[in-house]
């Protein structure tokens, strides 16, 4: 199972994801005449911003549509995987990534190929899932996957570590790290609601499943959740927890 994506479908339910990326932002305090690689740099959105600060920008993500929205914008995008980075040794100044690192299985590889391309000293700020992230709708998810007769790992698509673990694994790869939070960040989700959340951010996880029964599925995790995460004005609010750091190579 992959994860795939629509930018016109991210955009619609998914647009929070950048919208809330100040933050990280900040930590990576570009400045004019710096090379960036934003790492899974989706539809551009970002990338954009950091451009607009005078760094000049490339997007690396593992989907072309993705890619392609983030050509649209103006941004040197270019498809491929973060587990093998194609770029020159030592040639960017920092390395970016925003809501795309938990979805990287191969994290040794990643943390190798960033080593790699950046600069000596060079920065790797980034901001993903961490530990506790969407821990009730994962839960739902694979309940509500196995009511159905499937096997529920099969929601089991993304790595969300603690502090502690992935301070080490920067460290093991060479990495000073200067700061790492983990950040609670209750989520407001747009009118789609939780619906529109599951059909963008797990539909990798539907896809893989009989047609016939992914609109029950997403029916019953949404019923699930609405005791927790739906206030009493029909709100959603998703359970996401985010882990950021800045680590100098």
């Amino acid at each position: 199972m992959t994860q795939t994506w629509d930018p016109h479908q991210y955009e619609q339910h998914g647009a929070f994801v950048h919208e809330l990326a100040g933050g990280v932002l900040d930590w990576l305090a570009p400045e004019a005449g710096e090379r960036i690689l934003d790492l899974g740099c989706g539809d551009g959105q970002l990338s954009k911003r950091i451009v607009a600060a005078g760094a000049s920008v490339v997007g690396l993500d593992s989907s072309p549509q993705m890619a392609a929205a983030a050509q649209s914008l103006g941004i040197d995008a270019i498809v491929g995987d973060a587990e093998a980075i194609p770029f020159v040794s030592h040639s960017v100044d920092a390395v970016f990534s925003n809501a795309a690192l938990h979805w990287v299985r191969n994290h040794d590889a990643m943390l190798s190929g960033v080593k790699l391309v950046l600069r000596p000293g060079g920065r790797f700020v980034a901001e993903f899932g961490g530990f506790g992230n969407i821990a009730a709708i994962r839960v739902a998810m694979r309940a509500a996957i196995e009511r159905f007769g499937f096997d529920g790992s099969k929601d089991d698509v993304n790595y969300y570590p603690t502090p502690q673990i992935y301070t080490r694994r920067l460290e093991q790869h060479g990495f000073t790290v200067d700061r790492m939070a983990l950040i609670p960040r209750p989520t407001p989700l747009p009118a789609s609601g939780m619906s529109g959340w599951i059909r963008t951010f797990r539909r990798g996880v539907l896809e893989s499943l009989p047609e016939g029964v992914r609109d029950k599925i997403v029916e019953e995790a949404v019923r699930l959740l609405a005791p927790a995460l739906k206030d009493e004005e029909g709100n959603w609010i998703a359970d996401y927890v985010r882990l950021r750091f800045i680590a100098h190579a």
